[in-house]
């Protein structure tokens, strides 16, 4: 028995940018511990897998090389992309069982746009031992669910930086969005994202921490559509539109990989 399985790079339009998820589409749902070993083998920071329900729409669960977790927005937007331009799929949209309650995938031309839950940060004194770690004191400091964020003052920073990931560890920061204003005229805001506690020193582009800044900065700068720039050594661009306590994320992906699994 043989499973389809893809590689594809999210928010980016060329390949070897962006971030890289497989995409896996099980004849039959497999357990947890099954996905969980396939993504530990697979060892990109997010794998996907794709199951088809009686009515139309498809189950998706994420899962890190150590954990599932409950939102994954670039592996979102790769299923989409695989079941459009590989599986051969028809009609405008998507949708998707998850976690995280159902989500949406709507096509436009080459863009994929997601309709995901918003998730702004609250504003939160810094962890101890965050600045240490980051080589640099943040102009502000907050909290979402799932990890914390800090603002820089320029995107320089932000590119440049090198922060002490065992330190990051110590501190019991699991996952950290370190963001600032762009200094581009096509990047409103440029990001990071670091999430140790997951088994992902450093994710490339993230879609989940696009929910987190999409409200941040929408607030900060006066706008609902905004373009964000992950600015990781592949880089992505993301797209961003906030809608009550929706986020609409926008961008294209690429198949690099397609093949087959044989366990």
């Amino acid at each position: 028995m043989t499973t389809p399985l893809y590689i594809v790079d999210a928010f980016t339009d060329r390949p070897f940018a962006g971030n890289p998820a497989a995409v896996c589409l099980p004849d039959t749902p497999r357990d947890a511990a099954w996905m969980q070993a396939l993504a530990g083998e697979m060892n990109l920071s997010e794998t996907a897998f794709l199951h088809p329900r009686a009515d139309g729409d498809w189950d998706l669960r994420w899962f890190t090389p150590a954990v599932e977790v409950d939102l994954c927005g670039h592996a979102t937007l790769a299923s989409a992309h695989v079941l459009w331009h590989e599986h051969r799929q028809t009609g405008p949209s998507l949708r998707f069982h998850t976690r995280s309650g159902w989500l949406t995938a709507t096509r436009h031309g080459s863009d994929i746009t997601l309709d995901l839950p918003a998730d702004p940060p609250e504003p939160e004194a810094a962890p101890t031992g965050l600045a240490a770690a980051l080589g640099t004191r943040p102009q502000w400091t907050g909290r979402w669910p799932e990890g914390h964020v800090a603002v820089l003052e320029h995107a320089t920073q932000v590119r440049q930086l090198t922060p002490d990931i065992a330190a990051l560890t110590a501190a019991g920061i699991q996952r950290l969005i370190v963001t600032a204003p762009g200094d581009r005229p096509d990047q409103d805001f440029v990001s990071r994202f670091f999430a140790p506690g997951v088994g992902v020193p450093e994710d490339p582009v993230t879609g989940s921490a696009h929910c987190v800044l999409a409200p941040y900065w929408c607030a900060r700068l006066g706008r609902t559509r905004l373009t964000g720039f992950q600015a990781s050594r592949r880089g992505g661009v993301v797209g961003v539109e906030l809608a009550g306590d929706r986020v609409r994320l926008t961008g294209q992906a690429v198949t690099v990989h397609s093949g087959a699994l044989h366990v």
